[in-house]
């Protein structure tokens, strides 16, 4: 326990972009193997179906911490938010399980890379964040590298992309809401409460396709709500830690973690082109990490040594600190 206490500690006392960083890695990887279940199990039972036994299974993982930390855990004054929450993660689910149940497993994850676009443009719009020119340079680069990896040219003409657009689409206006209520929810309560809405209504276009699934499949159904419930809780850790609009792109890694899995399990062997696309983002992901960082940390000196030179001309509301006009930001 100490142990565990310990570790808690010293992750804590990261600092926050490099924390948001490890927990949007950490979601990738975990939403990599999801698509990879569910892309095996959606080749016995239908996408529909699949969805609502994932919600179940999640709901399961997640009753260990309900249990611990009572129904009261669940308190929240953001209910309307919540609800709106579930409908559009309802709407990217079944978007995004179709879509992998009829394209490869690499073809869709790169497709879906279009998140990160939508996700800046509403974080700025509905959000307000301050999305300076050298985030916005490295979200560029990212979508660079993944026109490496399309290779354009070559038109997409599969009707399934335009599911992986819609589940995009939803993906990113998810991810706002998250990053919303994240400022008054707690990560865990957020993800169940997801979950709770998600196993009634996912059951509605499930019963439409219902063909009741075998004992030697639960496994792989169980192993589906594992996976993707802690993708969930890895993304909205994330979002508590960091911008939304500085969380999105490291979602790119799940391409080269999608490679590795497609290649141990579906036999996929991805061109150099890939490789080389996922290289350019990886870069572009860990510049955004250090620059963050950096930025971070002269923002909190910058503040320090204000309140010094402040409290020392004896002027504390009559105008903007010393050396900075009036909207100034740290650099």
């Amino acid at each position: 326990m100490n142990d565990q206490s310990s570790l808690t500690t010293r992750f804590a006392a990261i600092p926050a972009p490099v924390r948001g960083a490890i927990w949007a890695m950490v979601a990738a990887f975990s939403f990599a193997c999801g698509a990879a279940l569910i892309r095996h199990v959606s080749q016995t039972y239908h996408p529909f179906e699949v969805a609502f036994f994932r919600n179940v299974f999640g709901l399961m993982f997640m009753l260990p911490w309900l249990l611990r930390s009572g129904l009261g855990a669940l308190k929240t004054k953001r209910i309307g938010m919540l609800t709106l929450r579930a409908v559009v993660a309802l709407g990217a689910m079944l978007s995004w399980f179709t879509a992998l149940s009829l394209m490869p497993l690499g073809e869709a994850i790169a497709l879906n890379f279009v998140t990160p676009i939508f996700a800046t443009i509403l974080a700025a719009l509905i959000l307000h964040e301050v999305v300076r020119l050298r985030r916005w340079t490295a979200v560029a680069i990212g979508f660079l590298g993944m026109l490496v990896i399309l290779r354009p040219g070559v038109a997409v003409i599969d009707p399934a992309a335009f599911l992986v657009l819609l589940t995009a689409a939803c993906f990113a206006a998810s991810s706002i809401i998250v990053k919303i209520l994240s400022r008054t929810e707690s990560p865990n309560a957020i993800v169940t409460w997801m979950v709770i809405y998600l196993v009634p209504i996912s059951l509605i276009p499930a019963l439409f396709v219902w063909e009741t699934p075998s004992l030697d499949m639960m496994p792989w159904l169980a192993a589906v709500g594992a996976a993707t419930t802690m993708g969930h809780v890895g993304l909205t850790r994330a979002y508590n830690a960091a911008d939304a609009s500085y969380v999105q792109p490291f979602q790119y890694s799940m391409l080269p973690f999608a490679a590795v899995i497609g290649y141990f399990a579906f036999a996929e062997v991805s061109d150099v082109w890939t490789w080389i696309g996922a290289g350019i983002i990886a870069a572009s992901s860990l510049y955004i990490a250090r620059r963050e960082t950096v930025a971070t940390q002269e923002a909190a000196q910058d503040s320090t040594q204000n309140s010094t030179m402040t409290v020392a001309a004896g002027d504390g509301s009559d105008g903007p600190p010393l050396g900075r006009r009036p909207g100034d930001r740290a650099p």
